[in-house]
């Protein structure tokens, strides 16, 4: 379809506001509102334009990613990449707060660079300088 225009927001099911909120606030990203509506949702933004909806009903008694930390290959969206213009500048920042880095840095032949780091609840997050 040629309306798409872009990723309105990415979904993210999370167990705490508060623990999700300070981790991504560590990120740049600015509280927006909520919790909102019957789920309940609340949404955080970056200046960028990336918004994140943290869904807010995980269950406390699963720690596991199940698209990312069992055997089995189950289908879903494993991880959001975010576009960065330093990718080196951002694995600094990430040491100073204190959150380790979960994969890479990987470089493609054609000379895109990333790094992935988890959030509290076992979510992936990619970034990623292209080529």
């Amino acid at each position: 379809m040629k309306e798409i225009t872009g990723i309105n927001h990415v979904g993210l099911r999370v167990k705490s506001l508060a623990v999700s909120r300070d981790f991504y606030a560590k990120l740049g990203f600015e509280f927006i509102a909520g919790p909102l509506g019957p789920e309940p949702v609340a949404i955080m933004e970056h200046p960028s334009g990336v918004n994140i909806n943290f869904i807010l009903n995980a269950a406390e008694e699963f720690n596991t990613n199940m698209l990312m930390d069992v055997p089995e290959k189950y289908t879903g969206y494993t991880h959001v990449a975010l576009e960065v213009i330093d990718l080196e500048a951002v694995q600094v920042a990430l040491v100073n707060l204190g959150i380790p880095l979960s994969g890479g840095p990987i470089t493609t032949p054609e000379g895109a660079t990333f790094i992935f780091i988890r959030d509290p609840d076992g979510n992936v997050i990619e970034f990623h300088k292209p080529a």
